[in-house]
């Protein structure tokens, strides 16, 4: 059961880190801001998410490991908060593809 529970952690972290790792390849290849921004929320937190999964199941039973699902949750939290800022500062800026936006829902709502 131990070394089920090690594989388990180890699978996690590889597949965390290698989401993490497209997160950062994207965030530098993709050429605007809201493209960019959807790669840096969605991989990057489910990679983190995967991370702390393995680290809780190495860490089972020392007296910090609820910090963990912690961590966690306040990513999971403000994840979407920070990647609605960003977009609605780059939409502002106009810093997005002509033609990216089909429907324009804000308009001049904005200001």
């Amino acid at each position: 059961m131990n070394a089920v529970l090690q594989w388990i952690s180890y699978v996690s972290i590889v597949l965390g880190t290698g989401l993490a790792l497209t997160a950062a390849i994207a965030i530098v290849r993709f050429p605007d801001t809201l493209s960019r921004m959807h790669a840096a929320t969605k991989p990057q937190v489910v990679g983190l998410v995967l991370v702390l999964v393995g680290a809780a199941i190495q860490l089972r039973g020392h007296p910090n490991v609820w910090l963990l699902p912690l961590v966690g949750l306040f990513t999971l939290l403000t994840a979407p908060a920070v990647a609605h800022l960003i977009g609605r500062t780059a939409y502002r800026e106009q810093r997005h593809r002509d033609g990216l936006l089909v429907v324009n829902e804000l308009g001049d709502d904005v200001d």
